[in-house]
């Protein structure tokens, strides 16, 4: 079984910032990179940003590009990423899940996505 455990969410005001984390945990798996999304209330999941570990690549919403920066350290199978937000506005207020790929796939779609975090709630007041 593999466990994803994200930290750092909380409430904070406008322009403020917030770094988010997720650790994985349990079996080894085939983990191509790992990716942040967020869920406001009434809408859809949505992508936000997704790392590469061939390459390193980075991927961001329009959304959030030039506001957040993901990175992350996958060495000796102990897969960490980091979401660091800053600029934070109001309609950033969503549960922000992390997910591990474990297949080659698009870093900016869910399917490709097969283990997922409980979500940590990031409130951001104007």
């Amino acid at each position: 079984q593999v466990q994803l455990v994200e930290s750092g969410g909380g409430l904070v005001q406008a322009g403020d910032s917030l770094r988010l984390s997720c650790a994985t945990s349990g079996r080894t798996f085939s983990n191509y990179g790992m990716g942040w999304f967020r869920q406001a209330p009434g809408k859809e999941r949505e992508f936000v940003a997704a790392i590469s570990w061939s390459g390193g690549n980075t991927h961001y919403a329009d959304s959030v590009k030039g506001r957040f920066t993901i990175s992350g350290d996958n060495a000796n199978n102990k897969n960490t990423v980091y979401l660091q937000m800053n600029s934070l506005k109001p309609e950033d207020t969503a549960v922000y899940y992390c997910a591990a790929r474990d297949r080659p796939s698009n870093p900016g779609r869910t399917y490709g996505y097969a283990y997922w975090g409980q979500g940590t709630q990031v409130t951001v007041s104007s």
